[in-house]
């Protein structure tokens, strides 16, 4: 056949059939293409709301000793990350709660998240959600919230040094039904105490002392209770 057989657009050669040139949609990046670089999410701008908040980004409050000391209460978390820009976030415990309504069965994620510098400073907070995330990030908030001065000192009289690697002095701290008491130990002992307690203690700051605890310790929102009352005595009393 001398004549070439003629293609209609819906057919095999056509742009739309098989045998057609045009693609539709995307697939991978060929040689020469670079792929769209990803967003990097940009950190959110503190806006400060309360009175307290504007005198501590004008910098007529520099510390948090001057907040405790004149009774004002903290109301944003933007004021402790302004004050203490090098604190550390971890999460401490997680939990699943459940529970049955009238429309069935509902389940929520419990967080319980830790925030301290290692050198004199720590908070504890709690945050429930429906998703794990968001129970993270209350948490975290009311951690930064609730964010306390600790006094360090040495106050075993074993040591006797000047440097502040422990507790200046016994003190015993209650959560619902644990009680937990941080003795003061001399400088190279360590902390003696279990896994999630210690971690408390090393975000505060504290390097050597020995601790007893009694009650439910396995609960963790009384156990971290506890340790931050603790540790709020040792700048309260000294």
């Amino acid at each position: 056949m001398s004549q070439t057989a003629q293609t209609k657009p819906g057919g095999r050669g056509g742009p739309g059939g098989r045998g057609g040139q045009k693609v539709y949609g995307g697939g991978k990046p060929t040689n020469g293409q670079s792929r769209r670089p990803r967003r990097e999410e940009e950190e959110e701008v503190w806006i400060p709301k309360t009175i307290l908040g504007k005198k501590v980004a004008s910098g007529e409050i520099n510390s948090i000793e001057e907040i405790i000391q004149d009774g004002l209460r903290i109301q944003e978390a933007g004021i402790i990350k302004k004050l203490l820009p090098d604190l550390k976030s971890e999460v401490i415990d997680v939990g699943i709660i459940q529970k049955m309504t009238s429309n069935g069965q509902s389940t929520r994620f419990k967080a319980i998240v830790a925030t301290g510098n290692q050198n004199g400073y720590l908070g504890i907070g709690q945050g429930k959600s429906k998703q794990m995330r968001i129970a993270i990030e209350k948490a975290t908030n009311q951690a930064l919230l609730n964010v306390s001065p600790i006094k360090l000192g040495c106050g075993s009289w074993e040591c006797r040094c000047d440097e502040k690697h422990s507790v200046p002095f016994k003190i015993r701290g209650k959560g619902g039904s644990v009680t937990i008491e941080i003795i003061p130990a001399p400088r190279g002992l360590g902390l003696v105490a279990g896994g999630k307690i210690k971690r408390l203690l090393e975000l505060a700051g504290l390097k050597d002392a020995w601790t007893t605890a009694k009650g439910s310790t396995p609960t963790m929102n009384s156990t971290s209770k506890a340790i931050l009352d603790c540790l709020k005595q040792t700048f309260s009393q000294g």
